[in-house]
C-alpha cells in the first residue's frame, strides 16, 4: 500500500490495485456467464412487472 503525505501533515493511503486482464477477440464466454446474463434479464422483467402491478 502506498502512502503519501499531504498539505498539513495527513496521510493518505492508496491501495494496490490487481493487474488488468486483456481478453482476446476470439474468447467465448463460459456457460455460467450466459446463465447468469439470463438470469439477470429474466430478474428485471419480473421486477418490471412487479411494480407495474402495484401501481
Amino acid at each position: 500500500m502506498q502512502v503519501t503525505e499531504e498539505d498539513g501533515g495527513r496521510l493518505n493511503a492508496f491501495a494496490r490495485e490487481p493487474r488488468m486482464q486483456v481478453m482476446e477477440a476470439d474468447e467465448v464466454r463460459t456457460g455460467g456467464s450466459k446463465v447468469l446474463l439470463i438470469g439477470g434479464a429474466v430478474l428485471v422483467l419480473l421486477l418490471v412487472a412487479v411494480a407495474a402491478g402495484i401501481s
